[in-house]
C-alpha cells in the first residue's frame, strides 16, 4: 500500500519535498488508516504533523499541506472495515464492504476537491491570514 501511495501522496503536497520525512509519515498515516488501525495511524499523523511544521514558515498558519494531510486523514479510505464493526455486526459486516469503500472513497475525493478549491480562494490563502 505504501509504495503505491507514495506516487499519489508526492502530487497531493507539490509543497512538500519528495525526500522529505513527512512524505514517509504521510503514507504510513494513510496505509495505517486504509488497514483499518486507527490507533496506530494516530501517532503517525502527530509525527506527519511535526515534520509539516518543521516547513512551515508562518509557525501560526496551517500550511496548504497540513490542511491538505488534515482533510484526507479525517476522510480516510477504509479498505479494511473496523473490527468494532465486524464485533457488531458479524457476519453481516462484509454485506457493507464495497459500501463501504465507495463512501470512504467519496468523502476522500470530496475533500481533496475542496481542499484544493478553497486554497485557491482569496479568503483562505495563506498569505492573507495575519
Amino acid at each position: 500500500i505504501a509504495r503505491g501511495l507514495r506516487p499519489i501522496t508526492i502530487r497531493l503536497f507539490p509543497d512538500v519535498p519528495a525526500d522529505h520525512p513527512a512524505i514517509g509519515s504521510i503514507v504510513l498515516n494513510m496505509s495505517a488508516n486504509m488497514l483499518g488501525l486507527g490507533n496506530a495511524a494516530t501517532p503517525l499523523g502527530l509525527k506527519a504533523m511535526e515534520e509539516l511544521q518543521e516547513l512551515n514558515p508562518k509557525k501560526d498558519t496551517a500550511t496548504n499541506a497540513m490542511v491538505m494531510f488534515l482533510a484526507i486523514n479525517t476522510s480516510s479510505v477504509q479498505l479494511i472495515i473496523p473490527a468494532t464493526v465486524v464485533a457488531l455486526m458479524g457476519v453481516a459486516a462484509s454485506q457493507i464492504f464495497v459500501t463501504t469503500i465507495l463512501a470512504t472513497l467519496a468523502s476522500t475525493i470530496t475533500a481533496i476537491v475542496m481542499v484544493r478549491l478553497l486554497g485557491r480562494m482569496k479568503r483562505f490563502s495563506v498569505e492573507n491570514a495575519s
